[in-house]
């Protein structure tokens, strides 16, 4: 309490009224009602710009922080977001996240992550909960059926894809065109004289794994390869688990559902004493990290997550704004070749 000017008149100014700061004593302050605090303090632009000033000055000199819940209350918004992906293991996954999160950031959200670890019965269940926690859902690479996604779809609204295309539901997606990567891949690999090629098949539920193998197949039935087929997974140590099995199929190229999956094959490989790419070409899908520090560095179609978590985005604060999102995009992979493909045994 401060003593102004006459004896035994203590008058209680704002600095020194240890009532906590609330939004009743800003509007006292201020000399304006609660209901108008609340719009300033929710952006809105309905209240005259002197009152909004005055409110400002009073929030500040109590150092007033409006509660993030009941903000989200007035406005029906959150300012949050969720991502949902199969595996955050992966650092391709994480990449996008780490751009999506970024570019959430400048207009003011944060962002929830969610991992299904490759649970396609658990995954809608988890997109459901997460959506219900926020304002908007980016479904990276979802395992889930068309059918499971369609049904879902209103629930899940607004949601952008990435990784799938859903044609028929109108949901803006952000994809890469795994077909042309392929096809890179096995221009490569039959330029240095590879023949026999095994492909170490991804989850059979990944949209991206059935294009990979699709445009495989269909070279193999154009007669330009013979195509030895594993199923595998996505992981180092699926990888590695089978690369006992390529020793037997007599092929001289592996070309890997990713990076991750080439890596455990050129661990394997290297463990049972078989020299790449001298006796077998390992080749691998994402362009991770890593990808040039592996022993020989790996040949890969190269990604470009960054740009791919920056554009779901942007298609998504168009849903939030309730404006057309852009047109779909697609990204072309870039070959990147490295040491762990070269001319198959006996073709030089």
């Amino acid at each position: 309490m401060r003593v102004d000017g006459h004896a035994g008149e203590g008058i209680m100014t704002a600095e020194t009224d240890a009532r906590p700061a609330t939004i009743s004593r800003v509007a006292e302050l201020a000399g304006v009602s609660r209901a108008t605090v609340s719009r300033v303090m929710n952006g809105s632009s309905t209240v005259a710009p002197h009152l909004a000033e005055k409110v400002r000055a009073a929030a500040a000199t109590l150092n007033y922080q409006p509660s993030v819940l009941a903000r989200s209350l007035a406005v029906g918004r959150t300012a949050t977001i969720a991502l949902v992906v199969p595996d955050l293991a992966n650092p391709m996954f994480q990449d996008v996240l780490r751009s999506l999160s970024h570019a959430a950031a400048t207009q003011g959200h944060r962002l929830l992550v969610a991992d299904s670890e490759e649970n396609v019965a658990e995954e809608g269940l988890i997109a459901l909960e997460a959506r219900r926690r926020c304002d908007g859902l980016v479904l990276c690479a979802p395992r889930m059926t068309d059918a499971e996604l369609a049904a879902l779809a209103p629930q899940l609204a607004p949601f952008v894809l990435v990784n799938r295309e859903a044609p028929d539901l109108s949901v803006p997606s952000v994809n890469v065109d795994y077909a042309a990567g392929i096809r890179d891949l096995v221009s490569h690999l039959v330029g240095l004289g590879h023949r026999t090629v095994a492909y170490l098949a991804g989850p059979p539920t990944s949209s991206s794994n059935k294009l990979r193998l699709s445009t495989l197949r269909g070279y193999a039935a154009a007669g330009r390869l013979k195509l030895v087929e594993h199923e595998c997974g996505a992981t180092f140590s699926d990888g590695h688990a089978v690369a006992g099995r390529l020793i037997d199929d007599d092929c001289t190229a592996v070309i890997a559902y990713n990076d991750l999956v080439a890596f455990g094959a050129l661990s394997g490989l290297h463990e049972l004493g078989v020299s790449v790419p001298q006796e077998i070409s390992v080749a691998g899908f994402d362009d991770i990290p890593f990808a040039q520090y592996t022993t020989p560095p790996l040949t890969t179609a190269s990604v470009p997550p960054s740009e791919v978590g920056e554009r779901a985005w942007q298609r998504l604060w168009s849903l939030l704004n309730g404006q057309q999102p852009e047109a779909d995009v697609r990204f072309r992979p870039r070959l990147v070749v490295r040491g762990s493909t070269g001319p198959a045994a006996g073709s030089t």
